[in-house]
């Protein structure tokens, strides 16, 4: 795949893009807001699909092993329901409160020489509100979110454009099977949905935001999704950690030590560099690659 590059002032420079996860990410998974999340997705199961109460926190954690998200993971398995009102259920209600405005990121971030993008798993409606209870709207060129990468029948049923009829389920796969006989001849159901960590959403990621993986630099807290950027060349950066590991270029315990650990994203553009800034509210992308 050939990249254009845009910016012909960092044409030269080891990096021309930084590509950031949000959540856990530009705020510490200290805030609790991630508990919250996990506690709407788990009422979601028990109160939207019927999934008896005692196997719902078992299943979630083996959901979001497998497929990234548990929403990926309950349409691979055969729950069939509206996106739109499960972003509603488990974002909709979250105490966006508990996130404070952060101006030390600000600074820094607006302080970069380099084009930044976010790239998440959540919903559209959920990055924007986080990132303006953070006070960062504005330091991020645009955001590629679920909506952006998943095409939907209406806005709100995912639809699988790569599956047949005869592909898809008819009923549930049975997941507690699968884990407890991992030398069964058992395969896992591929899931619609395109999400971190699989190739395919960084690939679309790449074609949508003009970005060479190879002068990108990413930042995630999830080292599933390091390991795929890392294999696609992206150089990556472990947030939340200050232990580095295999698929790992750098670790940073918190977001705010950057500067700190990564100096060169301020030299990369020489003493006459200016930073990056975009007016107004982020862009967030909604279009789909097919």
């Amino acid at each position: 795949m050939e990249y254009k590059n845009e910016n012909k002032q960092v044409s030269n420079q080891k990096y021309d893009c930084l590509l950031f996860d949000l959540d856990d990410t530009i705020y510490p998974l200290t805030s609790g807001l991630s508990k919250e999340v996990t506690k709407n997705i788990q009422e979601y199961m028990l109160q939207k699909l019927c999934i008896e109460e005692p196997k719902v926190p078992e299943l979630c954690v083996s959901l979001y092993k497998f497929y990234g998200t548990t929403l990926a993971g309950l349409r691979a398995i055969g729950y069939q329901f509206d996106c739109d009102d499960f972003h509603s259920y488990v974002h909709g209600r979250l105490p966006y409160m508990m996130l404070k405005p952060d101006p030390v990121l600000r600074n820094l971030l607006l302080s970069l020489p380099i084009r930044k993008v976010i790239f998440t798993n959540a919903d559209k409606t959920h990055a924007a509100r986080v990132l303006s209870r953070l006070g960062l709207e504005d330091c991020f060129e645009r955001i590629i979110s679920f909506e952006t990468l998943n095409s939907t029948d209406k806005g709100t049923v995912l639809v699988d454009q790569d599956a047949s009829e005869s592909e898809r389920p008819t009923e549930l796969f049975d997941i507690d099977d699968y884990c407890s006989r991992p030398n069964a001849d058992l395969e896992l159901p591929r899931t619609p949905v395109v999400c971190k960590p699989f190739e395919e959403a960084f690939e679309q990621v790449f074609k949508i935001a003009n970005i060479n993986p190879r002068k990108t630099m990413f930042f995630d807290d999830s080292i599933r999704n390091l390991e795929t950027g890392k294999r696609l060349g992206l150089h990556t950066v472990w947030v939340g950690t200050s232990h580095r590991a295999e698929g790992v270029d750098y670790a940073l315990e918190s977001i705010h030590n950057i500067k700190e650990a990564l100096p060169e994203l301020w030299e990369v553009a020489g003493e006459n560099s200016e930073s990056i800034s975009y007016s107004g509210k982020v862009s967030i992308e909604t279009s789909v690659i097919a």
